[in-house]
């Protein structure tokens, strides 16, 4: 329990490293976002998507999963606290796999195609996904069973496929593309935000990594965050290297996205491998994230970088089990390739991640689908322009930077008049406000 709060902690780094990388314009918006997110999972998470995704516990209606609460259910079955237990911490791994969804959708989606995708994502996609894997699913039975300690694939891969599939639907942010079609940068407004969302999530990682041990039995708690950090700062170290090598400035945003690369590429393997391995397998993830992040500029319009933080490092986290999983730690599955295990686990993890972004892309692509033909997905020019915050909140999150002076607008000015004043300081016509 204390690691599902260190997990749930990491909702504040992700409103943190989001709002910094938006632009002052749409700062607030990000709180809300995360609150209302966060309460539809837990709603549908206690009302189906833990039956799917962990069905046989014993709940009120049965044994299906469904609606679980304390006590003798309608079967007769009793529910003990181990098993609240475990149906709370596996709500806080839902959380994080759907804040990943929205950071590449930042300053242009309506609010309520959050809405809509939530309750369909925590009703029906991740738990499909976690059954798989986690609950005797499919991708548990292929070989010796795939190895995913805490989610490089179930809760980081799964989330930057909806990611990938929003974006394509949704489309870039106005004046990101110039007319030859080339990129241009639009920055965030706070590196200081960034930063202390990037420390936030590092800190819940512990949680994350570490209490997927589920007990805190032997050597295996405190080894498993060990490794964990190791991951971490090989992330920061890859990501450091590269940036500087390719552009000879050390970029804050890379550097940070370093980290979390670093992270979600330990994450599957982090109940599997020696320390040794862990600083290697961040450093490449840390790679990854650099490349992957230029690379995926040049098409689509990622403003957090989440395409390549969690998806591309997601990828090779779930491979490197397959390379460097060690027959002391081979608890599910065969021994990595360097350990003489062949290529036969490395196999059953490359199906994992094919079949994981096939499902999660085919149904989060029909989702929006159904979002941008009925209720829509993106708002107008006018009101990105004008930020999120006044057009969809109805105040700012600076408002000091972003209200005119009385003087200039009236005073006693409603606020929409304030709202109209203010709209040209988001404007892209020359250079992305």
């Amino acid at each position: 329990m204390v690691a599902a709060c260190l997990v749930f902690f990491m909702q504040a780094g992700f409103a943190f490293l989001e709002i910094g990388l938006s632009r002052g314009k749409n700062a607030g918006m990000g709180i809300a976002k995360i609150l209302v997110n966060f309460s539809i999972a837990s709603l549908i998470w206690w009302a189906v998507g833990y039956g799917l995704a962990f069905g046989g516990t014993a709940t009120f209606f049965g044994d299906s999963g469904f609606f679980i609460g304390h006590g003798t259910n309608l079967a007769g079955s009793e529910v003990d606290s181990a098993t609240l237990g475990h149906f709370a911490f596996q709500l806080m791994f839902l959380g994080v796999s759907l804040a990943i969804v929205w950071g590449s959708t930042l300053e242009r989606i309506k609010f309520g195609a959050y809405i809509v995708f939530a309750v369909v994502f925590s009703a029906v996609i991740y738990p499909l996904i976690a059954h798989m894997a986690w609950s005797g699913g499919l991708l548990s039975r292929v070989g010796s069973g795939v190895q995913d300690f805490a989610g490089s694939s179930v809760v980081h891969l799964t989330g930057a496929t909806a990611a990938l599939a929003a974006v394509v639907f949704l489309g870039p942010r106005k004046g990101k593309y110039g007319p030859d079609g080339k990129p241009r940068p639009i920055p965030g407004h706070s590196m200081p935000l960034l930063g202390l969302g990037v420390l936030i999530l590092w800190l819940g990682w512990f949680g994350f990594n570490g209490g997927s041990t589920l007990g805190t039995g032997g050597n295996a708690f405190a080894e498993v965050i060990a490794v964990t950090n190791m991951g971490a700062i090989g992330g920061v170290l890859g990501a450091t290297l590269l940036i500087w090598l390719v552009s000879r400035k050390l970029d804050v945003g890379m550097i940070g996205n370093g980290a979390i690369a670093g992270l979600v590429a330990i994450t599957a393997p982090a109940g599997f491998v020696e320390l040794w391995a862990a600083p290697i397998i961040g450093f490449v993830g840390g790679l990854i994230v650099v490349a992957g992040v230029l690379a995926i500029e040049r098409k689509l319009d990622d403003p957090v970088g989440a395409l390549s933080a969690h998806g591309l490092a997601g990828i090779w986290g779930t491979l490197a089990c397959g390379l460097f999983t060690s027959e002391r730690l081979a608890a599910v599955g065969e021994p990595g390739l360097f350990y003489g295990g062949g290529l036969e686990q490395l196999g059953v993890q490359a199906v994992a991640v094919v079949v994981t972004f096939a499902v999660v892309f085919g149904l989060s692509a029909i989702t929006f689908a159904v979002i941008k033909a009925t209720i829509g997905l993106r708002v107008s020019e006018e009101e990105e322009d004008a930020g999120l915050d006044i057009t969809e909140h109805g105040m700012y999150g600076y408002p000091e930077q972003f209200i005119p002076a009385p003087e200039l607008i009236g005073v006693g000015s409603s606020r929409p008049q304030a709202a109209t004043a203010a709209a040209p300081v988001g404007s892209t016509s020359e250079v992305p406000a």
